[in-house]
């Protein structure tokens, strides 16, 4: 699965899917924190076991042993930060056979640091001035649209101007002398010979000098780095995915020049990238976590997680109606296999979104892909196998034979509306710590709602149900690189809503509605006879 695929999934995650009140999935806190196998546990926080991938919301991957280990060693001494960054950089060129290596906050942070050193070429002067560029040469970043996607933030957070470009003449047209650098997101499917490949765009940027930044958050690493020796000037990865490094560190690979630049603008220097501070543990946990990569088998690797994925749909192959199919790794990103355990959910009366919610909100909690619907009719939850533990297997097995082998009911027929909601509401929305004023415009058919939910900076479509006085509406603020999903659930009469919003990552906030009171004005309405004689 590409990063662009992960960001489109964010929202259908159990974690970050679900409208049950957060406090559900909270035991009682019973405090103080006790170091162990139980230490979550003793703040009333359930684990997760992994079966989606290395996703931040629920802590990327687990840590190499190696890389604990060094991270523990290093904490008991102090050293100078940047004879400690040189000689982790030097290392990793080594290593890794780039110029040069740099280690940072997660690959966002990297992001932002090698934007930093782009419009600054290193220039302290000019960079204690960000994120105000008045008086800077170049301050533009040329992006395709198919790799703009929620982490460039990093990027705009340096105050650059983002040019989107959609084809390779637009790509060619946008790079001049105020470009300071161009931002993709890894695609090794695309052939040299094609014309937005990398090869491509290099050749384009080379006239400029522009550097490129090539975004491998959570790719496998390559010796020599196929990124770097297909055109890009850096590449970045995360720490806490792929590499199993430390999960608030990123690796920069590339020129040396570049990520000279961009340790300038990383603490523990100060200027914008300051709030970006990588501990000398994260370090060394980082190096430690490339030198294990070098070393570990990962074709054992890729046989243990096909055993887990074997050992699963073994046991499920005795559910009547059940179909268990492997899903083989494509590309460096992501690279894992998974189990796609699909049904009729008409047969057992239970869906993918179910099963899902299920096994995300019970203990032992597990985290999985789901598919409401496919193009067959089916529905199904993916288990990916790749950041599963030993044991997790026969979790995970014996939850989903419990769920899918029982009676399940049918779902129930929504009951007769309690009332006619159609017409324009006045919403007042609470979020932590704001208040905002949105309106809804409903239209009613029976129980099936549809219209628009005006908000604070767009109008968007929204859709939604009433099941007796119970509402649900969802709408989104979709943005070139960003989505914000608002989904509306609660209590409604004739006249009043109120209930909460969910917010996909972004959490929750409390809504209520009134009914817009619209006096009618009666005044008569003339259009005039001739044009104006006076403005």
């Amino acid at each position: 699965m590409e990063r662009r695929d992960i960001i489109k999934s964010l929202s259908v995650l159990p974690f970050a899917g679900s409208i049950l009140p957060l406090e559900s999935v909270l035991s009682p806190s019973k405090g103080p924190l006790t170091p162990g196998a139980n230490i979550y546990q003793s703040i009333g926080i359930d684990p997760v076991i992994n079966c989606v991938g290395t996703y931040t919301i629920i802590g990327g991957s687990i840590e190499r042993p190696e890389v604990v280990t060094a991270m523990h060693d290093a904490s008991g001494y102090f050293v100078q930060y940047d004879e400690l960054a040189f000689g982790v950089g030097r290392r990793l060129a080594e290593i890794t056979g780039a110029e040069w290596g740099m280690v940072s906050a997660g690959c966002a942070a990297g992001m932002k640091h090698v934007t930093a050193a782009c419009i600054t070429g290193g220039n302290p002067e000019k960079l204690i001035r960000i994120p105000n560029l008045a008086g800077f040469e170049k301050t533009e970043v040329v992006i395709p649209r198919r790799s703009r996607n929620a982490y460039d933030h990093a990027i705009r957070n340096i105050g650059v101007t983002v040019i989107t470009v959609d084809t390779p003449e637009e790509m060619a047209k946008a790079i001049n002398s105020r470009t300071a650098m161009i931002y993709l997101m890894a695609n090794n499917e695309v052939p040299a010979d094609q014309p937005f490949s990398l090869e491509s765009i290099a050749a384009m940027a080379k006239p400029f000098n522009v550097p490129i930044l090539v975004d491998a958050a959570a790719e496998d690493l390559t010796f020599p780095n196929v990124h770097l020796q297909r055109g890009a000037t850096v590449v970045a990865y995360s720490g806490g995915k792929a590499i199993c490094g430390p999960q608030c560190a990123g690796l920069l690979l590339g020129k040396k020049d570049i990520l000279m630049s961009a340790w300038q603008a990383s603490s523990p220097h100060h200027g914008p990238c300051r709030d970006n501070k990588v501990g000398k543990e994260e370090m060394i946990g980082m190096l430690a976590a490339v030198e294990a990569w070098v070393k570990r088998d990962h074709v054992e690797k890729m046989k243990t997680w096909h055993t887990y994925l074997d050992n699963i749909s073994k046991r499920l192959s005795t559910v009547k109606g059940i179909t268990c199919t492997v899903r083989e790794p494509r590309g460096l990103s992501n690279h894992s296999p998974s189990l796609v355990v699909s049904w009729d959910p008409e047969a057992l009366n239970i869906n993918g979104m179910d099963v899902a919610e299920e096994l995300a909100t019970k203990q032992p909690r597990i985290a999985v892909h789901n598919t409401y619907l496919d193009e067959s009719g089916n529905t199904s939850v993916n288990v990916v196998s790749g950041q599963m533990q030993p044991g997790n297997d026969k979790i995970v097995a014996d939850r989903l034979f419990e769920i899918l082998s029982r009676k399940n009911n049918k779902a129930k027929t929504m009951a007769a509306p309690a009332g006619n909601i159609a017409g324009r509401w006045d919403v007042d929305v609470e979020f932590y710590s704001s208040r905002s004023q949105h309106s809804f415009f409903i239209e009613q058919d029976g129980n099936w709602l549809k219209g628009s939910h005006k908000a604070d900076f767009s109008m968007r479509e929204m859709y939604g149900i009433i099941d007796g006085d119970q509402i649900k509406i969802s709408s989104n603020d979709r943005l070139v690189a960003d989505n914000v999903p608002f989904v509306f659930y609660g209590t409604a009469s004739a006249d009043s809503m109120t209930g909460e919003i969910f917010m996909g990552e972004y959490i929750r906030a409390k809504f209520t509605a009134k009914r817009h009171d619209q006096k009618t004005n009666k005044r008569p309405i003339r259009v005039p006879k001739g044009q104006p004689l006076a403005t």
